[in-house]
């Protein structure tokens, strides 16, 4: 079902002084910067090679990542997202089982790409907010 780690997400209060951060004190380079409308999202990502950092700032008061900066002024850890082949197949398959909570009743979000995801509660999942992410064709 898993085929590989996408990103780790950081939500961060100030997206520009994130960025900016990462490149002077680990000469890190973020790349282009994204909106995502539908999470009320701006981001960036830092490429590592085989995964990367997403960098996410909230743009309106009333998302998720608004809430956890609310709770977490500085900025935090906020999910980990892994690839799948088929993000409806997989949420079918985790939704069926009593052990697993899918956030959203299984409705699929779309990312800064337009790729399928959605969300496992951090509770079925050690704590941590996972992202199931369309795994793009190389990583099938």
């Amino acid at each position: 079902m898993f085929k590989g780690l996408s990103h780790v997400a950081i939500a961060v209060p100030d997206l520009q002084k994130a960025i900016d951060r990462l490149a002077a004190a680990y000469s890190l380079t973020a790349g282009k910067i994204y909106e995502n409308r539908e999470q009320g999202v701006r981001l960036a990502y830092v490429e590592l090679g085989n995964s990367r950092i997403e960098l996410i700032e909230p743009t309106r008061s009333d998302g998720p990542i608004a809430a956890f900066i609310d709770k977490h002024p500085a900025g935090g850890l906020h999910h980990v997202s892994l690839y799948v082949d088929d993000v409806p197949v997989a949420i079918g398959e985790l939704g069926k089982r009593d052990d697993v909570s899918v956030i959203g009743d299984g409705k699929l979000g779309k990312n800064a790409h337009g790729d399928d995801i959605a969300f496992i509660h951090p509770k079925s999942f050690l704590g941590t907010l996972l992202e199931i992410e369309q795994a793009p064709p190389e990583k099938k």
